[in-house]
């Protein structure tokens, strides 16, 4: 794993580009549902030294500490240090003893779990559409805001599709989930009080985005890339 982290370390991006490695540490450490301290012991460093990298934004560690901190989180020194931001996902070789397998509904579910960015793809008059959206799960349907005329707010009583996926780089694996189902807009006053409740994902590209649609899903499948087990190869 550190072979892998340190391929990442050859190109690191300027100090610029380093001010949210932070959040970036704090956001992998969240994922792997791993302490503070269970990173700094894996990396070999003091817990008090990871806080103040996590924590201020004027840290600037070392090649070495970001490899070892890469390898700690699983990842590579590029992801961390944001050196990936405006490249497209999956441009590492594929894993030697890789597998790909169906995931079941429920498994489906927990991969999709409370909120994030997916991808609606609606059909229109000249051809199909694919569009990021901030979601939300609320009660087994999948729910997201959008202005009044915008593409996403025209696929009310439509089929549409919606995916979301996942890539991890620094182990060449990978899952996507897509629901289909249909799209209704949510105009009930108590239905829309318990959306602003209970949803948790904003419009990232700002306010003026009022209009609850909801999808409702027809169908649910998922699939995974990863490694073989040790058993199977």
């Amino acid at each position: 794993m550190l072979g892998q982290a340190a391929a990442g370390a050859a190109k690191v991006p300027p100090e610029t580009a380093r001010a949210d490695l932070g959040r970036r540490l704090m956001r992998r450490r969240a994922e792997l549902g791993l302490t503070r301290r269970d990173v700094a012991v894996r990396a070999g460093m003091a817990p008090g030294y990871l806080r103040y990298l996590e924590e201020s934004p004027a840290a600037a560690p070392s090649i070495s500490a970001l490899v070892r901190l890469a390898g700690a989180l699983r990842t590579s020194v590029t992801v961390l240090t944001g050196g990936d931001v405006d490249l497209p996902p999956g441009r590492g070789r594929a894993a030697r003893n890789a597998e790909f397998v169906e995931l079941g509904v429920e498994e489906c579910w927990r991969r999709l779990s409370t909120h994030g960015v997916g991808r609606l793809a609606v059909t229109r008059a000249e051809g199909p559409v694919v569009l990021p959206v901030n979601y939300s799960v609320v009660d087994g349907s999948i729910v997201f805001r959008t202005a009044p005329g915008s593409v996403p707010s025209q696929v009310l009583g439509t089929r549409v599709g919606f995916e979301v996926d996942h890539i991890d780089e620094a182990f060449s694996r990978g899952w996507s989930v897509l629901v289909r189902g249909r799209a209704r807009g949510v105009t009930d006053p108590e239905a829309r009080r318990r959306l602003e409740e209970r949803a948790y994902s904003k419009p990232w590209a700002g306010d003026g985005r009022d209009m609850w649609v909801c999808v409702d899903p027809v169908e649910i499948t998922g699939r995974e890339i990863r490694e073989r087990s040790p058993a199977h190869r």
